[in-house]
């Protein structure tokens, strides 16, 4: 009977229990979101939120839905459960079948957190070996809150992935700062950085076959750390859709839709403070 669907010894303790068929589902995830080493875990009834920060300026966050499918079983005892782990250990340990994995075999795995000072336990199985990792955990601190309100949004544009990734080829990375600009004339969208090689500018017209949505109220221009921003390209490089949002006070979000190897949809989003504001002449 596969790991996912048979109760382990001590289950009975557990106040959240997940399992998954393909442990790459999430190791994936967690992968496009893993630039600082902890991360914060967050499980309510509706699924698993990870959250990552850096400097109080960037907050990125995982969503592993329960209407996805992406777990094979979800349970939790409490209307949510909250706690800090290495993702750095983590991830390690959710590829500990990595090397010896063969074409076509996928691991599965089961993780049991038994509330506050527990650790969290996983039990990883392939080809009818198991093996328990145990994980200390730590109290979680409060994430920063962005005040990053749907009705507060000024711009939005939805891309295809790919137009976005060959935008960033493009650009000189060198660049301390990346320039978005958001109109609802010209240029409409354009990305630019001021690096080692000059300026360099990437326009999307409104109507580009690449552009799903456009929604631009106002003419925003602002920049934001190239050294946060690098961050969200591992996300970027999963997924096949983005959403670009920026708000009234010009803090920013990055939406990426992720598909899993079993065509599973999950969310990673970025939300980053503006560097400084830049006036339109």
């Amino acid at each position: 009977m596969p790991l996912s669907t048979r109760s382990q010894d001590g289950d009975e303790g557990c106040v959240l229990a997940a399992a998954l068929d393909n442990v790459r589902n999430l190791s994936n995830i967690l992968k496009a979101i893993s630039f600082k080493d902890h991360a914060v875990f967050t499980a309510t009834r509706d699924g698993l939120k990870v959250t990552v920060e850096d400097s109080k300026c960037l907050q990125a966050n995982a969503f592993i839905q329960v209407s996805t499918d992406v777990f094979q079983e979800f349970a939790l005892r409490e209307e949510s459960v909250g706690f800090q782990v290495n993702l750095t250990v983590l991830l390690d340990c959710l590829a500990i079948f990595g090397c010896s994995s063969a074409p076509g075999v996928s691991t599965a795995l089961r993780m049991c957190y038994n509330g506050y000072g527990y650790p969290l336990t996983l039990y990883l199985e392939e080809g009818g070996v198991v093996t328990v990792c145990k994980i200390n955990t730590q109290e979680p601190e409060e994430p920063i809150d962005f005040d990053f309100c749907s009705t507060n949004v000024t711009n939005k544009v939805i891309l295809q992935s790919e137009s976005l990734k060959e935008a960033f080829s493009e650009l000189d990375m060198t660049s301390e700062v990346l320039q978005i600009t958001m109109s609802p004339s010209q240029p409409f969208f354009r990305l630019s950085t001021f690096g080692n090689s000059g300026n360099a500018h990437y326009d999307y017209p409104k109507d580009s076959d690449m552009m799903e949505l456009f929604q631009c109220t106002k003419t925003q221009t602002n920049r934001y750390k190239m050294s946060l921003l690098k961050s969200s390209t591992k996300a970027l490089a999963l997924s096949c859709k983005a959403s670009v949002r920026t708000d009234s006070r010009g803090f920013l979000s990055l939406q990426y839709l992720v598909r899993s190897d079993d065509g599973q949809i999950c969310f990673v989003e970025y939300y980053c403070c503006p560097d400084e504001e830049v006036d339109e002449e």
